[in-house]
């Protein structure tokens, strides 16, 4: 009786991480990527929100490369760096930028209202935009050279009130860098696939833009200010809340940003686990039940590993889900590491699978905890 439910179950289980992934996929594939339009100027006034704490190492190259933007006029471009109580020399390095407008969040005491001081750095930033396209990126992040022409372009030609873009990790050192940056190029292809097909609305704070009317017209982050986490997809979910439709993708690989994968267990633990915490915020459904559809399939895969061994289950109800899995995400990540150039990737994929699972179970786990964690030398919940 135990064997048939639990045949059953993995069945269930396997079937509908399968379909969802060929899903992702087939999204992905019907996503057009964008073109701007042959001679076309941009003329809408972009503020560039840029929260910061502790990056005096990264916040210098941003800004070179923001002040070395192509087929813009940097007149309508504002940067703002929004100092959020650093201890180096973020705040120096940015008020000596000529490119650059610095707020430090320590001479607003009055805007940090929440658990959340990125949240309320941001906030303070588009309080203080002089244009109506609010683009935001993070300090640790090296953008390219059409980044904002191709942004603008985006919005003026498709008119979305919020724009995801895709987002990429360089650099990588180590087994679990890689393992990071494979699992990212697939994110940022679930995102795209997500938004086209209107059953998921997911982005990153490190590529993205939305209109400054939007933002307030959905109240900013009221509603979400409690969370540490959630700045960019609690904000993305609001806004396609109010504005169905009016999400917008941008599938161009030249408009990637790219951001280092953490270097240990220890800092990639509290980043995931800091991104899982917001999943109590969810306002879509269809994104709660996707989410925990792959978390409970992945814990799936780790308890039966242990009842296989003991004598309980045959190897076929572990080797079958597994090898399925093996063969759609094969299938997803390939096509996305070619359309990103990082075929490379691909090398890492069978350890990179193996830590998934796990990665999947235990940070999934840790985020619905509660609980305070440690982030930037700050504990937060």
């Amino acid at each position: 009786m135990f064997s048939s439910l639990y045949i059953g179950l993995a069945i269930l289980l396997t079937a509908g991480y399968a379909a969802l992934m060929l899903r992702y996929l087939r999204s992905w594939q019907q996503l057009p990527a964008f073109e701007p339009p042959a001679g076309h100027v941009v003329h809408t006034g972009m503020t560039v929100l840029i929260p910061a704490r502790n990056e005096a190492k990264n916040i210098g190259a941003l800004l070179d490369d923001l002040a070395a933007q192509r087929h813009v006029d940097l007149s309508l471009v504002q940067v703002i760096v929004l100092d959020d109580h650093s201890t180096d020399d973020t705040a120096k390095i940015a008020a000596a930028h000529p490119r650059a407008e610095l707020l430090r969040l320590a001479d607003f005491p009055e805007a940090v209202t929440s658990n959340s001081f990125k949240k309320a750095a941001i906030g303070l930033g588009i309080r203080h935009a002089r244009h109506p396209l609010i683009v935001g990126t993070d300090a640790d992040c090296r953008v390219p050279p059409d980044w904002l022409y191709l942004l603008g372009a985006f919005y003026e030609t498709q008119r979305p009130v919020f724009i995801a873009a895709p987002v990429n990790f360089h650099g990588e050192n180590n087994l679990l860098q890689y393992f990071q940056s494979l699992d990212f190029v697939g994110m940022m292809g679930i995102t795209g696939a997500g938004i086209h097909g209107r059953y998921l609305h997911m982005c990153n704070g490190a590529n993205l833009a939305y209109e400054k009317a939007a933002f307030r017209a959905v109240g900013g982050f009221a509603g979400i200010d409690h969370l540490a986490s959630g700045d960019d997809m609690l904000l993305l979910q609001k806004m396609a809340t109010r504005y169905p439709g009016r999400i917008g993708y941008l599938k161009n690989a030249a408009a990637t940003v790219h951001t280092e994968a953490k270097p240990d267990w220890r800092s990639f633990v509290a980043q995931r686990r800091r991104w899982a915490s917001k999943s109590s915020g969810y306002q879509e459904v269809r994104v709660t039940v996707m989410l925990a559809w792959v978390f409970f399939f992945c814990w799936g895969l780790l308890i039966t590993l242990p009842l296989v061994l003991l004598g309980y289950l045959s190897w076929a109800v572990l080797a079958v889900p597994l090898v399925i899995k093996l063969l759609v995400d094969w299938l997803l990540l390939s096509t996305l590491t070619a359309w990103f150039g990082r075929q490379d990737l691909l090398r890492y994929f069978l350890p990179a699978q193996l830590l998934h699972i796990g990665y999947i179970a235990w940070v999934g786990l840790l985020g619905a905890l509660p609980g305070k964690y440690e982030w930037k030398g700050r504990r937060v919940r």
